[in-house]
Order: structure tokens, then sequence, then C-alpha cells
């Protein structure tokens, strides 16, 4: 981030899931950069620690996002773009994930995983991508995950949406350069969050982790918003359609 402690400053943020975990430290990191935050919550009156957000002096509104449905995109970033006057940074954060061997998956399993993880957020870049191209700027950060690249069992439904992820960067990326949008995704190992923490604390499952990862250890949820705010600042400009593996290299062998 170099001399520049608020890189980002005067800008405007849209964090989907914003209420915990990852969402929650990509919202935070960012007001930390300077941006003012619209925070996409399933349930807008779930939003711990707000003092945590006032400290950074930056000012945060959280809005009712339910990302499944089209209708709560549309009013959410309705109320956030009319009430910051832009929108330069989207991070979709959103995701579902319950494990569940392949041969017991349902139909409403399947679609409630797809509703949110593809469908919101395709839809939510849709929406605010109007805003970015009228403005002729944006930047927009999906989260994948390495169960992108890499099968992690009980969770075929999970991985096959991470994977359309990194191609959908691609695709928008390719379609809406021209009007100066870059969009590009993370893709994290397992990080410690209040959704992972129950399969973390079973020594076993850790240890299984910990032994594919070479640094180590598992991800802390600020490992995945600094690198996410990276690719929000001008020194990521040129950076377009990647997926920046946020994984302790356990894809790499």
């Amino acid at each position: 981030m170099g001399h520049d402690q608020k890189p980002l400053k005067g800008q405007i943020a849209l964090v989907t899931g914003a209420g915990k975990g990852i969402g929650r430290a990509c919202a935070l990191a960012l007001a930390q950069a300077g941006a003012d935050v619209i925070l996409g919550l399933r349930n807008s009156n779930l939003l711990a620690d707000r003092e945590e957000f006032e400290a950074t002096g930056s000012n945060v509104l959280p809005v009712q996002m339910d990302v499944s449905k089209l209708d709560e995109i549309r009013d959410a970033v309705s109320v956030g773009h009319e009430h910051f006057g832009r929108i330069d940074v989207l991070i979709n954060n959103a995701g579902i994930g319950a494990p569940n061997p392949a041969e017991k998956v349902t139909e409403g399993d399947f679609d409630e995983t797809l509703d949110v993880n593809l469908k919101g957020t395709f839809f939510t870049a849709q929406e605010v991508g109007r805003i970015m191209i009228a403005q002729g700027y944006g930047r927009i950060i999906n989260i994948s995950s390495q169960a992108g690249f890499v099968a992690l069992p009980t969770e075929s439904i999970y991985c096959m949406t991470k994977a359309a992820l990194v191609h959908l960067t691609k695709c928008l990326a390719l379609e809406w350069a021209k009007y100066n949008i870059t969009v590009n995704a993370v893709a994290p190992t397992f990080i410690t969050t209040p959704g992972t923490r129950k399969w973390l604390e079973d020594p076993e499952f850790y240890q299984s982790v910990i032994d594919r990862i070479p640094l180590g250890r598992v991800g802390k949820t600020m490992d995945v918003a600094e690198p996410v705010v990276f690719l929000a600042t001008p020194a990521a400009s040129m950076i377009t359609g990647a997926t920046l593996m946020i994984d302790g290299g356990w894809t790499i062998q």
C-alpha cells in the first residue's frame, strides 16, 4: 500500500455477507483503507461490534440484503447508491456450503447453494456493474475458494459454484474492461470464521487441514481481507480476470 495509509479515501464499497467472517473482515479492512462501506446483511439487525467500524472514521451503512432474493439485491444497491452517490468497489462475499455427501444432495440443497453462491453473485455484480459502467470506474472482487480448484469431499455443489465464480470473473472482466472496471477473485483455504469453527475445533480434521498446507497454519480473516483491499487499490489497476490463491500453498502440490 506504500506511503498512502488510506488508499481508498473517498471511495464507496459494498460488501455482501458483511455480518461475520471473511465479509466482515473485508468491510473493516476497506473502512481502515479509507472507504465508506455499505454492509450487505442477510439480517440487517445483526451487526455486532459497530464500534470497530466507527473507530476507522469511515461511514458505514447496513442494508438488508439476502442475495438469494433479487428484489433485496436491487433494493440494497439502490439504497446504498442513493445514500453515497456512487459505488466504486464491490466485494461479492456472500456464500454458503453445508457439507453433504454427493449421493445425499437434494434438489433443495442444490438450488439453495446455487441461489446464493452463483445467482446471487451474478445479479449483485450486474446491479452494481450498471452503476460502475455509468461511472466509468469500478473494482469488483469475488470471493471464490481453493474448493474451486481442488475437490473437497462432501462439498461437490460448493466446489462447483466456487469454480464457476473463477470463470465468471474472467467473463465479466473481459466484457467490462472497456468501462475501466476490473474484476478479480480470491481463493482462500480454510479460514477461521464462525462458519468453519466447529470443523476446525475437531482435532483430527484440523490436523488433516494443517497437513495439507505447506505454510502450516489455517488462515485468519485478515489474510483474505488485506489482499482483497489490495485488488481494490490503484496498485492493482492493471490486474483483471485474475484469481489470487490465498491457500498457504495447498493447491501447488
